[in-house]
């Protein structure tokens, strides 16, 4: 049964030392039962954070808060109103430890690992999950495949992690996104664990330099969050990384590489290596996800579970729906969808595709990029796609707002005039059927881009498209 949630304003105070109180307005004797920012989802005896967003200014609907039970108010300046208000510098750092310290600091009780980086981040979080309720753990998972958001909003996360407590959860394996840590959605938040895979181009639409955008995800390597950091040393940022935390005296650096890992070999559907002597055998594809493998039984053994539990639970860890996920309608040759979405991710995954095939076979690609993203990369998606594959369908993926034959243009930007192997078919269902029709036995077809999803975002609308079943459909009719 869940703890029934109570506490006075001055209370909550007195228990967070990490908020810098200016003033406060009013009673700060009133009870409050649950924060939010989001006007819409005030009930009574709500606490209610006026946040201030890129489009939004949650001052704005301070009224409305009230209006609707709010009985106080997280504010950055005073507002009208006759509710108690609690005037701080930085808002959304004060709603994170307020949250958690509501919900009765949640993540101390829980076995917590946040994952973060570029590519890896989700097959990590499955695979490991997989390991510790292989070791006995009740294991929650979340992240992309769990909620709109890759990282819940600070409030929703720390009730989400009250919830599984309360319901006799011991571990919480968690992707952390450069958002989050930017938006301060983790404060408040204790890791056991905080795993970093990987750093390539992504989000430069929001960080605005690689600089910044490893700065972020950086944050979350520090004594305010974990004291293990379970590291890639074979990434650059990685090294950084390493060099950064062991100017920390409170943290301990594990680290893990791909020479970790012995006889390996990788096909479509399955992994097998050997690691510190146990051998892993997994049913997942892919070399590059040796490295998630890695990543997921390196933090396992440092939560203190033994290398036969990690085995088995890598072996019974089924694979993650988007991620180089194998899809078999009879047809004679093979076809892959990956979300790869980032010029490093889709390299890997083109170079993983390319083990796969003689030097007679080829590997064709249809991807494209999303609208409202990064920019930058576009040409580099186009120039990997280019020297990576052997026949390109430049088509849409998610253009959102934007016009898809732009965004189809930018990523050509990135090709070589010579090359012939690269065509622009912006219906992706159509592009995805010449691939088909073009593909020759023993052929690999690499669907990527929106890997799990189920919508295509065209304007204002969303439309249902998942790959994976728009690739049966299309095997199945040409059958």
């Amino acid at each position: 049964m869940s703890v029934k949630i109570d506490r006075q304003i001055d209370e909550l105070l007195t228990c967070t030392p990490e908020v810098e109180v200016r003033q406060i307005i009013g009673d700060s004797r009133v009870s409050v039962s649950e924060i939010t920012h989001d006007s819409s989802k005030v009930s009574k005896g709500a606490f209610f954070c006026c946040i201030v967003g890129e489009n939004f200014d949650g001052h704005d609907f301070a009224k409305a808060a009230v209006a609707n039970g709010a009985v106080a108010l997280l504010v950055e300046r005073r507002v009208e109103t006759d509710a108690t208000q609690v005037v701080v510098g930085d808002a959304r750092l004060a709603m994170g430890y307020l949250a958690a310290e509501l919900c009765g600091r949640p993540s101390r009780k829980l076995n917590l690992v946040g994952v973060t980086g570029t590519n890896g981040k989700t097959t990590t979080t499955h695979l490991l999950s997989a390991i510790l309720k292989q070791h006995g753990w009740v294991t929650s998972v979340i992240g992309t495949l769990t909620g709109a958001r890759t990282t819940p909003e600070s409030p929703d996360l720390q009730k989400f992690l009250r919830h599984e407590l309360d319901q006799g959860c011991d571990a919480v394996v968690m992707e952390v996104s450069s958002h989050a840590l930017s938006l301060r959605r983790v404060e408040g938040t204790s890791f056991k664990a905080a795993i970093f895979t990987n750093l390539g181009q992504d989000h430069l639409d929001f960080h605005k330099s690689i600089e910044d955008y490893f700065s972020a995800k950086a944050r979350l390597f520090d004594e305010q969050f974990t004291n293990i950091c379970i590291i890639n040393r074979d990434d650059v940022h990685g090294s950084l990384l390493i060099d950064l935390v062991s100017n920390k005296t409170q943290l301990k650096c594990e680290t893990f590489g791909i020479d970790d890992a012995v006889d390996v070999k990788a096909d479509a559907s399955k992994i097998s290596f050997t690691w510190r002597g146990e051998k892993i055998e997994m049913t997942m594809g892919g070399h590059f996800n040796v490295m998630n493998a890695l990543a997921a039984a390196t933090a396992a053994a440092k939560l203190g579970v033994t290398t036969s539990d990690i085995a088995k639970g890598l072996a019974t860890a089924s694979a993650v729906p988007g991620r180089f996920e194998p899809v078999n309608e009879g047809q004679n040759f093979s076809v892959i969808i990956d979300y790869a979405h980032t010029p490093e991710a889709l390299k890997n995954v083109l170079l993983a595709a390319r083990q796969l095939v003689n030097h007679t076979e080829r590997v064709i690609l249809v991807f494209g990029c999303g609208g409202g993203r990064d920019q930058s990369k576009r040409p580099k998606m186009g120039a990997t796609a280019a020297t990576f594959a052997d026949v390109v369908y430049i088509t849409s993926d998610n253009p959102r707002q934007e016009n898809a034959m732009n965004i189809a243009e930018e990523i050509l930007s990135g090709v070589a005039t010579t090359a012939m192997n690269v065509k622009i078919e912006l219906d992706r269902r159509q592009a995805m059927a010449s691939a088909f029709k073009l593909a020759n036995a023993g052929d690999i077809v690499v669907i990527a881009g929106k890997g799990h999803e189920t919508l295509q975002s065209i304007g204002d609308v969303d439309l249902p498209f998942n790959d994976a079943e728009v690739s049966r459909e299309l095997l199945k009719a040409a059958s």
